[in-house]
C-alpha cells in the first residue's frame, strides 16, 4: 500500500539505529535514499549494500551535523545527483548525562548544536528544493523527553522541547507548498545511543516494566510511524508529534 518509487530521501544519523532502520525500509518502500553518517564510515557502508540489494541508489554523506557549511555541501551532493529531495528525515543526535549546577557549558552546547543546530541546518538547506516543486514531507526525531522533560538530561530535553516547536511552526508555515511537517517522539529504543545505560540488567528490567507494553521497542518500530508519516496514509497530517513509546508517556503533544 505504501509505494515511494521515485522518491529521494536524505536520512540524517542513518549509518546506525533508528536512522538505519528508517533508511533501509524506506528504500524497501521504493525510495532512493542518501544516508548521512558522521564516524562509523564501516556501519554506513552496510546500510548502503542492503539498500542497494533492494535495487535502490543509495548516496553515502559524511557531515558534522552541527557545521553549518559541512551540511550545505552534503545536500548540495543529493541535489547534484538527484536534482531533488523529496523526504527529509532529521535522526542525528546526541543524549549525555549532565547535572545543572555542574553541567560545563561545553556540554550543554555540543547537544544544542548537534541536536537542533543540525536539524535547522539541514531543513533551511533542504527547503528551498522542496518549495520549487511544491512538495515535500519532513519529520524531525525528537523524544519523550520533549514532552515530559529528563532529569538530569535536561540539555537533551531542552533541545527535543526546541525541535518539536520547531516542527509545529513550520508545519502551519510550509503548509502552502504542501510541504508536511511532523514529529516522532520515541521513549527507550534498543539503540546503541542506550547501550551504556541498558549494561545494567536491573536498570534494564525495571525500564521493561515501565512500559505498558511490556516491551523495550527496536529501531524498526521507530521506522514503521516514520515510513508512514512520509507516505499518502498521511496526507492530511501536518504539525503532529507522535509518541512512539508503547504508552509510557499518554500524550499528544
Amino acid at each position: 500500500m505504501i509505494d515511494l518509487k521515485g522518491k529521494k530521501a536524505l536520512v540524517t544519523g542513518g549509518s546506525r539505529g533508528i536512522g538505519r532502520a528508517t533508511a533501509i525500509l524506506l528504500a524497501a518502500a521504493g525510495a532512493d535514499v542518501a544516508v548521512h553518517y558522521r564516524v562509523s564510515e564501516r556501519a554506513a557502508f552496510g546500510v548502503k549494500k542492503i539498500i542497494e540489494e533492494k535495487g535502490r541508489d543509495c548516496l553515502l554523506l559524511k557531515a558534522e551535523i552541527s557545521r553549518k557549511e559541512e551540511v550545505d555541501q552534503m545536500v548540495k551532493a543529493c541535489i547534484e545527483r538527484w536534482s531533488s529531495i523529496d523526504i527529509l528525515v532529521n535522526n542525528a543526535g546526541i543524549w549525555t548525562y549532565g547535572q545543572m549546577g555542574e553541567m560545563p557549558e561545553e556540554v550543554w552546547r555540543e547537544t544544542m548544536a548537534i541536536n537542533l543546530d543540525g536539524a535547522y541546518y539541514v531543513i533551511n538547506a533542504v527547503v528551498s528544493s522542496m518549495k520549487k516543486r511544491k512538495k515535500g514531507w519532513i519529520v524531525n526525531v525528537a523524544s519523550t523527553a520533549a514532552i515530559r522533560g529528563e532529569a538530569f538530561h535536561s540539555h537533551y530535553a531542552a533541545s527535543k522541547g526546541a525541535l518539536v516547536s520547531l516542527t509545529k511552526s513550520l508545519a502551519v508555515e510550509l503548509a502552502p507548498y504542501d510541504i508536511r511537517v511532523n514529529c516522532v517522539a520515541p521513549g527507550w529504543v534498543e539503540t546503541d545511543m542506550c547501550t551504556e545505560a541498558f549494561s545494567d540488567p536491573e536498570f534494564k528490567e525495571k525500564v521493561r516494566q515501565s512500559i505498558p507494553l511490556k516491551r523495550i521497542p527496536l529501531p524498526e518500530d521507530i521506522a514503521g510511524p516514520i515510513l508512514f508519516l512520509v507516505s499518502d496514509l498521511a496526507v492530511h497530517i501536518t504539525g503532529e508529534v507522535l509518541n512512539v513509546n508503547g504508552g509510557s508517556v499518554l500524550s499528544g503533544g
